[in-house]
């Protein structure tokens, strides 16, 4: 495992700190990049992953990139905030390859480790919290800029800072109780898929590349990853394309040919099944500020 996380790259979007009331209250939130809270004062609570988490100050919390999540706030709190990209390579999710937890108990270092990146970050606050305002290309792509105007140090710093705090949020027992032989072939699976989404990748193709029968490989991928090869095919394809529909000005139909679903019609199909809606409302949805 140590080493697909060499590969692991991270790109910082925002860091701030927030005084937040009854109006951080939003819905079908499902951002291009993973988050971090750090909680001062105060409650409020998140839901991600089936499951619902109270914001306590002394906490940390992770929402993963690409996951849904709602957010309410019943009176006020106050957080530090950061969000950032994330991807070991040719856009695979670290959270696909290693378990992690999404609450911890702060350590005392960790305020430091939020008060330095703010220090030297001073000017990557978001300006509104609504994610509607803030999950959109331009806005993105400006945060990402911002990364090639650090020094060396100031880069070399904020890149440790962030592989630091997302350390913390490692499940090391259930790494322990992985075989490592296992991880290595999900690994080498998940990159497999993910260098060849532009084109159509078949299960047979999956088992194949693994050694294994169809049916075999099927119930394995089944149990890692509690989804069949072919959603999991689809839902990836779907995460590539809301990245290119926030981050580059290609029509719908060069965004289709490179996720592998060339027929426009069968793209906006599965792209509604995951998302919720059409790749065209995702896209004028997520630019209207």
């Amino acid at each position: 495992m140590q080493k697909v996380l060499q590969s692991l790259q991270l790109a910082l979007l925002n860091i701030g700190y927030a005084h937040l009331n009854t109006d951080w209250n939003y819905d079908n939130v499902i951002s291009p990049f993973t988050r971090l809270y750090y909680i001062t004062k105060g409650s409020a609570r998140v839901y991600h992953s089936k499951k619902e988490f109270e914001l306590q100050p002394g906490y940390m919390y992770l929402i993963p990139s690409f996951i849904y999540s709602r957010y309410t706030c019943d009176h006020y709190h106050e957080q530090y905030y950061i969000s950032f990209f994330e991807e070991i390579k040719n856009g695979i999710s670290v959270f696909n390859l290693t378990p992690f937890v999404y609450q911890i108990k702060a350590a005392p270092m960790d305020m430091h480790y939020f008060e330095r990146l703010l220090e030297i970050n001073p000017e990557r606050a978001l300006i509104d919290d609504d994610p509607k305002v803030y999950d959109n290309r331009p806005t993105l792509l400006n945060f990402q800029k911002k990364n090639e105007q650090l020094s060396s140090a100031e880069y070399l710093e904020t890149n440790g800072i962030l592989r630091i705090l997302l350390s913390r949020f490692m499940n090391e027992q259930s790494d322990i109780n992985i075989k490592a032989r296992a991880i290595n072939d999900i690994s080498q699976t998940i990159s497999y898929i993910s260098e060849n989404l532009h084109r159509e990748i078949t299960v047979s193709e999956l088992a194949s590349f693994c050694h294994l029968s169809t049916d075999h490989f099927s119930r394995v991928f089944k149990r890692q990853f509690g989804m069949p090869p072919n959603f999991y095919m689809q839902s990836k394809r779907v995460e590539r394309a809301q990245l290119l529909l926030l981050t580059t000005n290609h029509s719908l139909q060069q965004i289709a040919e490179k996720v592998g679903l060339e027929n426009l019609s069968y793209f906006s199909r599965v792209f509604k099944k995951h998302a919720g809606k059409t790749p065209g409302n995702f896209r004028k949805q997520q630019m209207r500020v």
